[in-house]
């Protein structure tokens, strides 16, 4: 482990030396400053953030580094510092750096056949365009392949990999591939007998100071590698400020410059669209950015921000539709307002920062927290495919909130909403297992209550609708974000 000890570190940027104190500990929190001493101004984060929580729905956290120091952070509560946040498709810029360690440790080749670590789960025969899929071909996105192959509950997922057709020259055709990414994971595996989380705990977490990372692992015992991994927003900010720093960290190399360079540069063409940040280049699990940027992201907002000319790192956590319109807000607010030397000090505006960042909340339920008209009545339903089976509603005195016990596939799952407010808990929620929760809800209309669930570890909040009419209740449930609809069919239960 690092010493306990720390350093000043000057940095030369447009003719003018700016310093940040850097805490040494491997384990220690990033160094903090002032926005103006690092050359950005308080009134401009601040209308960034003003901005992103009037018109984005919704950010989950945000970091902005700027020559090594956090000059702003916030978290929008019920998410906030200490709790992971699922990465999704950020996981594969993690991903990509346990291959470029494994190349650097001889255990495998950029150009190695895809083929060559999976004799047992190979085609009896292969196409030409199979046998030629490299290693490259893989991080590039451009495996030849027109549809992304499947990762089946019955199959080991290489073998499905391997079967899907390749109707492309591997290198002349990109497709975003996430089972592209889990082959990766795969070989590093077959190279060096240690999942990729095993792999990168010494090699990157732990210098890093990011401390129990969990990732999502195939029913073959392989990390997920293409999404799964789950870290806190100032993990995901070590990472981009390890990028930025061309792979060093506290005086150690901790993955090459060489292969910092490579991922993060443009190794494929995906689109022509000036105006879009996904048609701007692709490196190995990088995207390239408008503005000399690079990026990794995930489904939903989540971002790793790399800004070289800058010399700035952008960590955000969110549950958007339109990732395209987080970023536009970072060009058109953050970018224009970093300077190459310090500004003056501001101590009002930085108050005023300060103060809204430590206020930000997602907009909890308003309305009555009385549930008069149904308290402790039971509304049973008929068989469905989520198999809620009963649902109750109850006053909790106690602390003001509003219980909603929801008997779901045999279980009674009991819920405090908070009224007004975002009460915590724990929920096993569907098919899932129990996880962190909170929970707000009210009589938002007369025959109505009102509930929100925010996953607080995933960009996931789901709003529930009780519609209370005679002795039937109807069940209405949508999710902020989805993979496939939001809105699911309405269900209807009697009062038993």
């Amino acid at each position: 482990m690092a010493s306990e000890h720390a350093k000043w570190s000057a940095r030369s940027v447009g003719g003018a030396v700016l310093t940040c104190f850097l805490v040494c500990s491997a384990g220690a929190a990033l160094p903090r400053s002032t926005p103006e001493a690092q050359g950005i101004s308080s009134s401009a984060i601040l209308s960034f953030i003003e901005s992103a929580d009037k018109d984005i729905d919704s950010l989950h956290s945000f970091m902005l580094l700027r020559h090594g120091c956090v000059v702003a952070e916030g978290w929008w509560a019920p998410y906030n510092a200490e709790s992971p946040h699922v990465l999704y498709s950020l996981s594969k810029s993690f991903t990509s750096t346990a291959v470029g360690l494994a190349i650097s440790e001889g255990k495998l080749r950029l150009d190695d056949d895809v083929l060559k670590f999976f004799p047992e789960d190979a085609p009896a025969n292969p196409s030409d365009n199979l046998e030629a899929m490299r290693v490259s071909d893989l991080l590039r996105m451009s495996t030849g392949h027109q549809t992304e192959p499947p990762r089946p509950g019955d199959q080991a997922w290489t073998k499905a990999f391997l079967a899907h057709p390749v109707p492309f020259k591997p290198g002349t055709h990109f497709v975003y591939n996430t089972s592209a990414t889990y082959m990766l994971s795969a070989i590093v595996q077959k190279a060096t007998g240690q999942t990729v989380l095993d792999y990168l705990t010494p090699r990157l977490f732990e210098p890093l100071g990011i401390q129990k990372p969990t990732w999502e692992a195939s029913p073959q015992g392989i990390s997920a590698g293409g999404y799964g991994l789950s870290v806190r927003t100032e993990d995901i900010a070590r990472f981009g400020q390890l990028y930025l720093q061309k792979g060093k960290w506290q005086g150690k190399q901790l993955v090459p410059e060489a292969w910092i360079e490579a991922a993060t540069s443009r190794q494929t063409s995906n689109g022509s669209n000036p105006n879009s940040d996904w048609d701007q280049g692709y490196g190995y699990q990088f995207w390239r950015c408008r503005n000399g940027v690079y990026r990794g992201d995930g489904a939903f907002g989540q971002y790793c921000i790399v800004m070289p000319e800058q010399d700035a790192v952008i960590a955000i956590t969110s549950g958007v539709r339109d990732m395209q319109a987080v970023l536009n807000l970072i060009w058109d607010k953050l970018l224009p307002a970093m300077k190459p030397s310090a500004l003056p000090a501001d101590d009002a505006a930085a108050e005023k920062l300060k103060q809204t960042l430590k206020g930000l909340s997602l907009r909890p339920v308003e309305g009555s927290g009385s549930p008069t008209k149904a308290s402790g009545k039971k509304y049973l339903f008929p068989a469905n495919d989520r198999k809620l089976e009963a649902v109750t509603l109850d006053r909790d005195d106690a602390n003001g909130s509003v219980i909603l016990t929801a008997r779901i596939g045999g279980v009674d799952q009991r819920i405090a909403c908070g009224c007004g407010s975002w009460q915590k808990g724990q929920l096993a929620w569907r098919q899932s297992s129990e996880q962190p929760i909170a929970a707000s809800g009210a009589w938002t209309a007369d025959d109505t209550f009102t509930v929100r669930l925010c996953f607080y570890e995933t960009p996931y909040i789901v709003t529930l609708g009780l519609e209370f009419s005679g002795k039937e209740l109807q069940w209405n449930a949508e999710s902020n974000v989805a993979f496939g609809p939001t809105k699911e069919p309405q269900l209807t239960g009697r009062m038993d």
